[in-house]
């Protein structure tokens, strides 16, 4: 009986295991990666965070499959002025130490043109997740490695970043940019739409 259901589990179990070795990983290198944000202001607003980490998995060799997870330390912005930081780090933008993290995790990835994507996501910043879109371009298909830049565009205010900064105009629009660099590590690579 018990060499039965152990055939059973075995019969159960393997074939997932030898499907998850058929999707491509992927691993991304932070030292070569950036995210960026700006904001348009009677001063310039644009900086870097120093500390975050993204994930890209796949269930499958289809591009599609994949999973962009990003999460960033929100402490670690860098704009290169200490009186920016800290006013980003305040109750009043990302409100760090209630709300470490600032994440987007893809639901859905569309590919719109042979280099050229879409991904649907939940992006939380604050404590509040929204709905939002990075639009992506990969280059290095089909080498094993390559880049990832994308570009997202939120509205603070939906997030509750109502506040402004002393003395300075800031427009409600935050673009923030990824450049990613990626390189598979096992797997089959990845299958594009033509």
């Amino acid at each position: 009986m018990r060499l039965i259901a152990l055939c059973l589990l075995a019969s159960v179990l393997l074939p997932s295991i030898s499907q998850a070795q058929e999707a491509p990983v992927f691993a991304i290198t932070q030292a070569e990666s950036s995210i960026a944000f700006k904001v348009k202001a009677s001063v310039a607003i644009q900086g870097t965070f120093d500390q975050w980490n993204a994930t890209l998995a796949f269930t499958s060799p289809d591009v599609t499959t994949g999973v962009l997870d990003v999460k960033i330390q929100a402490a670690s912005v860098d704009t290169g002025s200490g009186f920016k930081d800290s006013k980003l780090k305040s109750d009043d933008f990302f409100a760090v130490d209630q709300n470490p993290l600032i994440t987007f995790k893809s639901t859905k990835i569309i590919q719109t043109g042979p280099n050229t994507f879409e991904l649907d996501g939940n992006f939380t910043i604050r404590g509040v997740t929204k709905p939002e879109k990075l639009t992506l371009a990969v280059s290095g298909k089909g080498t094993g490695s390559g880049e990832i830049n994308g570009t997202m565009a939120f509205d603070r205010k939906d997030y509750g970043m109502n506040s402004g900064i002393p003395f300075i105009r800031i427009a409600d629009r935050v673009e923030v940019t990824v450049a990613l660099k990626g390189k598979r590590i096992s797997g089959p690579p990845l299958v594009f739409k033509q």
